[in-house]
């Protein structure tokens, strides 16, 4: 007997006007975020997706979880609206340590990726950092884009560096 599809919801945002994408995509399992990603980036959502879930099928939900909403606020210059949203991130135990890690970056500031190695211990393992943050299944919530280079330079960003110069600049417009 063949399992069952995994429902998870998802609900799609706007962009602010000026933004360098169109749309977010928040994906919820079990009023857990565990997905977040920017349109046109669907097929790096879903192989993501796919990695966990072996069999899903995204279900069309207006604000799932409150996530939407809060995602709203986020954009409309209340930044610490998403601090705190719950996620289900699956990954490997140091990938799950570095993506939490992410939230200890207050908003409107960065780090980089040596002191993002520091904060989960591993002071070494910057670069497994950078493949760390780089399969961050939850962009905005858990902030990769606030991570930097040690010159102070944008480095990658799988939505795209001009995306993150974009929440970078949001933030610290925003910021209290």
């Amino acid at each position: 007997m063949k399992n069952a599809a995994k429902n998870l919801l998802v609900d799609r945002l706007e962009a602010p006007a000026g933004a360098p994408f169109t749309a977010i995509l928040a994906v919820v399992d079990d009023d857990l975020l565990c997905a977040l990603d920017f349109a046109g980036f669907e097929s790096r959502m879903h192989a993501l997706l796919a990695r966990r879930y072996s069999n899903y099928r995204l279900v069309e939900r207006r604000d799932p979880a409150g996530v939407t909403e809060r995602l709203r606020a986020y954009f409309s210059g209340e930044i610490g609206a998403v601090d705190g949203i719950p996620v289900r991130t699956g990954g490997t135990p140091f990938q799950s340590a570095a993506w939490l890690a992410l939230r200890t970056i207050p908003g409107g500031t960065t780090a980089t990726y040596s002191e993002q190695a520091g904060r989960v211990g591993r002071p070494a393992a910057v670069r497994a950092i950078g493949a760390a943050n780089g399969k961050n299944p939850v962009a905005i919530v858990l902030p990769c884009h606030r991570v930097i280079g040690s010159n102070g330079g944008l480095t990658g960003y799988a939505g795209g560096l001009a995306t993150k110069a974009w929440l970078l600049a949001h933030e610290a417009a925003h910021a209290s």
